[in-house]
C-alpha cells in the first residue's frame, strides 16, 4: 500500500480541485508547472499562450491537489478564439474547491479586478497569489500593496510567491491543502496531467513558435499532431503548423528553413525530457485561411467554437 492510499484509508487524505485564473501574463502556467514539478503548461511573454484548461496533478503522502491551469481572461466576446478561451475558464470554475487568483506584485489593474469578479462567481474560497515578488526591488512596497488588496471583497487569503524561483511555494501548497476536502485520490500517484502525449507535443511546438516569432504571427497559428507513434523506444511525432497566409508560412519556415528547424529542435528536447526517451519530431507548415474566425476549422483543430 502506498503512502497516499494509506492516508486515504484512515480518512486523513485530502483531494480536490483548485482553478488557477487571472489576466494574461501573470504567471499562471509557470505557477502550475512549479507546483506539479513538471514542465506541463507552456509559457511565453505573449498573451493567448494558454488556450485550453489543463489539469496539473500534485500528489503527496497526504493530499492530491488538482490544479486547473486556464487561459488568461479575454476582454469582450467578439473573437471566436477568445470565446473559446473564456468558455474554458467557465468550465474550469465549475465544481472546484478553491480558486487561486494570480496577480503580479505591485500591479493591480482593471483586468485583475475583472478576474476577481470572475473568481467570486465560483462561490468557493479565493486565494490571491501575488506572483513575481522576485522582481520587486524595494520589498517595503510589497506589504502596503498586499494590505490594500486585503480589503477587496471576495478574497479569502493573500500569499506572495515567486513561481520562477520557488519563493513562497511551500507555504502556498500547505494553504491549498487546508482548503481541500477529505477524500481519496482521484488519480494514480504517477499521473501528473489529464492531457495525453499528443496534446503535449503540439503545445511544446506552439510554445517555441510563440517565443521566437514576431508580434502578430503567434496569434494566427495553431498546431496539430497528425502522428504520435512509439517504436523501439523512439516516439515518432508528425506535427502540422497551421497559419493563415503564405506570408506567415514563410516567416514560420524562416530563411533556409532555419526558424522551423530551431523550433523543432527545441520542442524535441522538451519532449525527450518529459517522456524520458528519444523523440523523432517532424514538422510541416500549412495554410488554412481565416481559421481563427472559422468555427468549423476551430473544431477540427481542437477548439470549442
Amino acid at each position: 500500500m502506498t503512502a497516499a492510499s494509506a492516508a486515504a484509508t484512515i480518512g486523513s487524505f485530502h483531494c480536490g480541485h483548485a482553478a488557477v485564473i487571472g489576466r494574461p501574463n501573470v504567471g499562471k502556467s509557470t505557477l502550475v508547472n512549479r507546483l506539479v514539478g513538471q514542465k506541463l503548461c507552456i509559457t511565453s511573454r505573449r498573451p493567448q499562450t494558454t488556450r485550453w484548461a489543463v489539469l496539473g496533478i500534485q500528489t503527496t503522502a497526504t493530499s492530491q491537489a488538482i490544479y486547473v491551469d486556464t487561459p488568461g481572461i479575454q476582454p469582450g466576446t467578439g473573437h471566436v478564439l477568445s470565446r473559446h478561451m473564456n468558455r474554458e475558464i467557465d468550465h474550469a470554475l465549475a465544481g472546484v474547491d478553491l480558486v487561486l487568483l494570480v496577480a503580479e506584485a505591485l500591479k493591480w489593474t482593471d483586468a485583475d479586478a475583472a478576474a476577481l469578479h470572475t473568481a467570486v462567481t465560483a462561490s468557493v474560497p479565493v486565494v490571491l497569489v501575488v506572483n513575481k515578488v522576485d522582481r520587486v526591488q524595494k520589498k517595503n512596497r510589497l506589504l502596503p500593496f498586499i494590505a490594500d488588496l486585503a480589503g477587496q471583497d471576495g478574497i479569502t487569503e493573500i500569499i506572495p510567491v515567486s513561481a520562477k524561483t520557488g519563493t513562497g511555494i511551500p507555504e502556498l501548497e500547505k494553504l491549498v491543502q487546508g482548503f481541500l476536502p477529505v477524500a481519496a485520490a482521484a488519480y494514480p500517484e504517477d499521473i501528473f496531467t489529464d492531457r495525453n502525449e499528443r496534446f503535449l507535443a503540439a503545445e511544446f511546438v506552439r510554445e517555441k513558435l510563440m517565443r521566437k516569432l514576431g508580434a502578430e504571427v503567434p496569434y494566427r497559428l495553431a498546431v496539430s499532431v497528425e502522428k504520435f507513434q512509439a517504436r523501439k523506444g523512439v516516439a515518432h511525432v508528425h506535427a502540422i503548423i497551421w497559419v493563415e497566409s503564405d506570408g506567415q508560412k514563410g516567416i514560420v519556415i524562416g530563411a533556409g528553413g532555419k526558424m522551423l528547424k530551431a523550433v523543432g529542435q527545441e520542442a524535441r528536447l522538451d519532449l525527450e525530457k518529459l517522456l524520458g526517451h528519444q523523440v523523432n519530431l517532424k514538422t510541416w507548415v500549412r495554410v488554412k485561411r481565416h481559421w481563427p474566425q472559422d468555427p468549423r476549422a476551430l473544431r477540427v483543430l481542437g477548439y470549442e467554437a
